[in-house]
């Protein structure tokens, strides 16, 4: 039940309002000075107050001053039988929801306030909407790579510099782009996401840039594109590296002019769009083997970010474990299992050439699957008890010959001194007393990412 707090020196007044909306169903409390409305005023949490203007002692526009100091969420609806149109101005502009002059009009005042609760609704919403998004994209990761990705992410958002985001699939790149996006004067405005290897070549023109009435077979109404739903706002170019050269071409110059025709159209579109694309493939090949053009890699790497692989960063699985078990556990209607130490191990030690993607629907699955309340090493599917725990993942040695156990244990080597340096060439090569050219060697012989 809503609460309505009526405050005015009237007894009439406050006894008609308390009468008509008890009838309407609000729960009301009222007071006849600020005074007294300033010491129940916690206690009674109202979701609407109703502030005289004129009133002996403290007047309604200070008390107005007091409570949105407070309690700025709360909707105040001044009303007064002596008031200017200088007066409703100046208490509007110190952030009253509305002016009613007396007499009052009952069923305008009744209007009035289901007008100010709808639209405390409305902000409440869109203010746990946005919470349930940021947690929902919480980026996870306390190893000293995914420190300084977050770190990166909080200096480069509030820019308007475009972003390149490579790394494996379900490694999160998704969400290094949505983090970017809610952290940018844009987060008001849309975030578009377009998969460029989902969308099939002959529709990815008209689905980037829309089309116009009969520009094809089929085409019965003029469409918008995603830039144009992406105006003032940011397009994620997920997988950008299968888009074909014909649309690579078409994407540089909207990049380079910020305008764009749609297909079967002659009008120039202009557009204001923050551009972040992802890839999981080696660019720089791609550009070697002519599949991607040189120019708009340098257009979109204004900021290249690297979500590394899970198998990279062992010392978060455990925290993307917590993670998941709570989130399924507010989403499930059964009691979510703990998991054992011993189980946990096996995950940890595992390769997840899924990464996150395929640790999330695992974790879904022995949530769904166990029984009991506790998810042991018994419940953790085979091929991941085929890792060793005691060697956080590594090879096993037992198969190799002296030669590729040298080249194992110095791909871990160089990967683990990597992540302890955050991905840093040169302090890694520092570290390790080897040429900065030698490791970069390395790193591309064994097809390490960073």
């Amino acid at each position: 039940m809503k609460t309505i707090f009526v405050i005015d020196d009237e007894k009439d007044i406050r006894d008609s309002l308390e009468g008509v909306f008890t009838d309407e169903g609000y729960r009301v409390s009222t007071a006849e000075n600020a005074e007294e409305a300033l010491k129940v005023l916690s206690d009674i949490s109202p979701d609407v107050i109703l502030l005289d203007i004129w009133m002996p002692g403290m007047d309604g526009i200070v008390l107005l001053k007091e409570i949105k100091a407070e309690y700025d969420d709360i909707p105040v609806i001044m009303i007064s039988g002596h008031a200017t149109i200088d007066t409703a101005v100046k208490t509007t502009k110190l952030g009253a929801y509305d002016f009613i002059e007396k007499p009052l009009s009952l069923e305008n005042v009744v209007l009035t306030v289901s007008h100010a609760l709808e639209q405390r609704r409305l902000v409440e919403e869109n203010t746990a909407l946005k919470e349930s998004v940021q947690r929902d994209f919480t980026i996870i990761g306390e190893t000293s790579v995914m420190k300084s990705l977050k770190e990166d992410i909080e200096l480069v958002a509030p820019s308007e510099s475009w972003v390149l985001i490579t790394g494996n699939n379900g490694t999160g790149k998704e969400f290094v782009a949505r983090n970017i996006h809610l952290r940018s004067s844009r987060s008001e405005r849309a975030f578009v996401e377009v998969n460029c290897a989902a969308i099939p070549e002959e529709l990815i023109e008209s689905e980037l840039f829309g089309h116009e009435k009969g520009a094809f077979t089929g085409a019965l109404t003029r469409k918008k594109g995603k830039f144009d739903i992406a105006d003032k706002g940011t397009i994620f170019l997920d997988e950008i590296g299968d888009m074909s050269l014909k649309t690579q071409a078409k994407i540089l110059r909207l990049l380079q002019e910020q305008s764009f025709e749609r297909v079967g159209g002659t009008e120039l579109i202009k557009v204001d769009v923050r551009v972040v694309a992802a890839t999981n493939k080696d660019l720089h090949e791609e550009i070697k083997a002519g599949n991607f053009r040189e120019d708009l890699y340098y257009r979109l790497n204004v900021i290249p970010f690297h979500v590394p692989p899970l198998r990279e960063r062992r010392d978060d699985i455990s925290l993307f474990v917590e993670h998941y078990l709570d989130e399924f556990s507010r989403r499930s209607v059964k009691k979510v299992p703990s998991i054992s130490k011993d189980a946990l191990k096996y995950l940890v030690a595992y390769d997840w050439p899924g990464n996150v993607r395929e640790l999330k629907n695992l974790i879904e699955r022995l949530i769904i699957m166990t029984t009991g309340v506790e998810i042991g090493p018994e419940d953790i599917p085979p091929y991941i008890r085929k890792s060793d725990p005691s060697a956080r993942g590594r090879r096993d040695y037992d198969t190799l010959t002296l030669k590729e156990a040298r080249v194992a244990f110095e791909k871990e080597f160089i990967l683990v001194k990597l992540e302890e340096f955050g991905g840093n060439i040169a302090k890694t090569a520092e570290a390790i007393g080897v040429e900065r050219s030698n490791l970069y060697r390395k790193i591309k012989d064994y097809g390490i990412t960073i």
